[in-house]
């Protein structure tokens, strides 16, 4: 898939699924209201946002938490370009800072942190436990963790036909992931707690919007079709790639649009 149809569909995602992102940050900024223990009171919170993409996260706790500085980790410059240009063009260009870091290596200094977050980032590690013991050391005592995670892409077809073709399509993905070593499905909270975090809260957010929906919501549709037929060409019969991408291609005129995926969060203290 096209480098700029990634960078585009995060950043639909956080402008379709706003109400989620909104109570998430809203969420966030309660439970790090309290300082953590060793920051001194004249310092800023800092955040450290680990696999920050095209830079929702990082972007929303620097608006969430007033006067914090944010770290935002990527391995993809691109990714850390586009951030940049999205915070410079808010106006938080000079509370956000990048750091390029493959975070399954070595880790640079990033802390000492208040509030680690990874949305969606660490399913991608290598070894899960051993990324989460690092945040841990990233934090101050009594820091907060934040991990936010999806089982699946989310799902827009509505009528057997499509439904059952988008089926299939997340079975195949499912596969894949497994095949690649991805780990979607992990024991989220066992791991936390495995690293040495404390207070392990779980919250699971169930997401399903219906029409009408925006065009901003048709162009996620398409994005993300597109992702997955891409992601899927030597793996589903032509005849399915080809319907995929005819549907993606008519999202725009379709009154039967749904947005559905669910979000599991969890809440951890150092």
């Amino acid at each position: 898939m096209p480098h700029d149809h990634l960078v585009e569909m995060l950043d639909l995602d956080a402008e379709v699924l706003h109400e989620y992102h909104r109570e998430l940050i809203g969420w966030v900024g309660q439970e790090s209201a309290d300082r953590p223990q060793g920051r001194p009171a004249a310092d800023r919170p800092r955040v450290v946002d680990l696999g920050a993409g095209s830079g929702t996260g990082s972007l929303a706790l620097a608006r969430e938490l007033p006067g914090a500085e944010v770290t935002a980790v990527d391995v993809d410059p691109d990714m850390l370009a586009h951030l940049r240009a999205r915070a410079d063009a808010a106006g938080l260009g000079d509370r956000i800072r990048t750091v390029e870091a493959d975070l399954d290596a070595a880790w640079p200094p990033l802390g000492p942190a208040d509030v680690v977050w990874a949305a969606s980032s660490m399913h991608h590690m290598a070894d899960p436990g051993r990324a989460l013991a690092s945040a841990l050391r990233v934090l101050r005592p009594g820091g907060l963790l934040v991990v936010a995670e999806l089982e699946s892409f989310p799902r827009f077809l509505t009528g057997t036909a499509d439904e059952g073709l988008e089926d299939r399509a997340h079975a195949e993905l499912a596969r894949r992931r497994h095949e690649a070593g991805l780990h979607m499905r992990a024991d989220w909270a066992g791991l936390i707690a495995g690293a040495g975090f404390s207070a392990v809260t779980e919250r699971r957010f169930e997401i399903s919007l219906r029409p009408p929906l925006s065009p901003a919501a048709a162009r996620y549709a398409e994005v993300a079709l597109l992702r997955m037929r891409h992601g899927l060409e030597e793996r589903l019969a032509p005849t399915d790639l080809a319907a995929l991408e005819k549907i993606a291609a008519g999202m725009g005129g379709r009154s039967d649009l749904t947005v559905r995926t669910t979000r599991t969060v969890w809440l951890a203290r150092a």
